[in-house]
């Protein structure tokens, strides 16, 4: 994408601004790895606010369809993205240090230029599962060759209690 679309981070919360719109599947590059194909898009809204004890935040939410490969049967599944993330702006490398040292409190170094779609791409490579599958009732695997079913109609004990009665 040659006019990616950039924000300064402090002065987009300090004008309480807020974008919103679409961005095609096939321009987020680094997520091509984990879909099965690159069709479809993703809608996002950006805003920029100040939390409940005055700190710069990012606001982002992520919605929309991808497709994934399941683990189990390597077919295609839709996965559903429906994502939420507050994302606190440091000012510097001692304020970003002192965030990270809280596991409830994500963060990132506030930007002059941030490109809106590497953030909207981070958060949804972030927000997709590691191990991606069916349900069972879903899964290839689980209707056409029985992985689920019970394979050994015998109880696993029964060829033990035999050879112990024969020695």
């Amino acid at each position: 994408m040659s006019d990616q679309l950039v924000i300064n981070t402090l002065d987009f919360v300090r004008s309480n601004r807020f974008l919103q719109g679409s961005i095609p599947l096939v321009n987020l590059e680094r997520l091509y790895s984990y879909l099965a194909n690159t069709s479809g898009e993703l809608v996002y809204l950006i805003s920029g606010l100040f939390d409940e004890h005055n700190r710069p935040m990012l606001k982002i939410s992520v919605s929309g369809s991808v497709a994934l490969n399941c683990q189990r049967c390597l077919g295609k599944m839709e996965y559903e993205l429906d994502l939420e993330t507050g994302l606190l702006l440091a000012r510097s490398a001692d304020e970003l240090s002192r965030y990270d040292e809280d596991i409830f409190v994500d963060a990132i170094y506030a930007a002059n230029e941030l490109s809106v779609l590497t953030l909207v791409e981070d958060e949804v490579i972030l927000g997709l599962p590691i191990s991606p599958r069916h349900q069972d009732t879903g899964c290839c695997l689980s209707t056409e060759t029985g992985i689920h079913a019970t394979t050994a109609k015998e109880h696993p004990f029964t060829i033990l209690a035999s050879l112990k009665r024969t020695h």
